[in-house]
């Protein structure tokens, strides 16, 4: 009867073992992944702000500019986008709109972000743009990947429609979470003026003027490591208006301020990203490691039952003087 037991137990600690490394290297790959239909709105807010004034054509001084930024999965374009390249994919359609302190509109800008639900990889597919302009992603943008490397990535670029490094810069904790610190850089580039513009200008009209938009910034990052949010993010961003018909002419500052999330959007994006984590790290470490040290367990009961069965037998030989068990015809029948 221990025999048995022990067989039964080897059998289950063999499966704890050889399902630990499946879900972690199999299964987690394919259960893990960005849910199509997400929506999530963040605001951001840069105080004592610089804007441009477009029908004096001079900087003013703002005691806050506002920035919201909504993401909306669509659902259905997905669907077709996954049936069109064999993928599971998400489609982002993304607004980014700056209100001064009046509410009145800054800029307009619409996006669309479509991207493999699994890795995070751009899927160039299903009309991506920016500002319905046609764009072919590289690297990430918004998400980074599940379970982060220590690392530098290409992060695309919203206003110069391209991508470029966006480094590693360290571990550090915020708000209680130990979070991955990302920081980019992008140097004076001529941009695309947005086609939505204050008081109903066209870009046309700015560059009939002789105006061109350049653009700078410093984007910063706090990344949750085990599910790839971000849990907080900041820009130092500089914008200007350069004539074109005179390079001694001074720049219009265009846009200046450091732009924040608002503590209250903080908050509850670390609250949210608190609990996804812990969905990931069941399927990555707690049930992986658990399924292992339970089958240690089971292994060395399995041991323990089947060398306490032996002592048994070999008890109960020396008891008989050393003779083997008599067996009757009746019993080998």
């Amino acid at each position: 009867m221990r025999r048995r037991a022990s067989l039964v137990l080897l059998a289950f600690a063999v499966f704890c073992t050889a399902l630990s490394p499946l879900l972690r290297w199999y299964a987690f790959p394919r259960l893990a992944k960005v849910p199509a239909g997400q929506y999530r709105t963040v605001v951001m807010e840069a105080e004592n702000a610089t804007l441009i004034d477009y029908g004096t054509l001079k900087p003013r001084t703002v005691p806050r500019l506002t920035v919201v930024q909504t993401v909306k999965g669509n659902v259905e374009k997905a669907r077709e986008v996954g049936a069109e390249t064999g993928r599971d994919v998400v489609v982002w359609d993304t607004l980014s709109y700056a209100a001064g302190p009046d509410g009145a509109m800054v800029s307009m800008i619409p996006e669309r972000y479509v991207f493999d639900a699994h890795s995070q990889e751009p899927v160039h597919a299903g009309g991506e743009h920016v500002d319905g302009t046609p764009v072919r992603r590289d690297g990430i943008e918004f998400k980074w990947p599940f379970l982060v490397e220590k690392r530098d990535y290409r992060y695309f670029d919203l206003m110069t429609r391209t991508s470029a490094p966006i480094h590693y810069k360290g571990t550090r904790t915020f708000h209680g979470l130990d979070v991955y610190y990302f920081e980019q850089t992008i140097p004076w580039t001529k941009v695309p003026l947005p086609r939505k513009l204050p008081l109903g200008i066209s870009p046309d009209t700015v560059r009939r003027i002789g105006l061109e938009r350049w653009y700078t910034t410093r984007r910063m990052f706090w990344i949750d490591p085990v599910t790839g949010a971000p849990v907080n993010g900041e820009e130092i961003h500089r914008e200007e208006m350069r004539w074109t018909d005179g390079p001694g002419k001074e720049p219009i500052p265009a846009f200046s301020g450091h732009v924040k999330m608002r503590p209250d959007y903080v908050d509850s994006t670390v609250a949210l990203v608190a609990s996804q984590r812990q969905l990931v790290l069941l399927l990555t470490s707690y049930l992986p490691w658990g399924l292992l040290a339970l089958g240690g367990v089971l292994l060395a009961l399995s041991l323990a039952l089947e060398a306490r069965d032996r002592r048994a037998v070999a008890a109960d030989r020396a008891h008989d003087g050393g003779k083997p068990e008599r067996v009757t015809p009746k019993e080998v029948a």
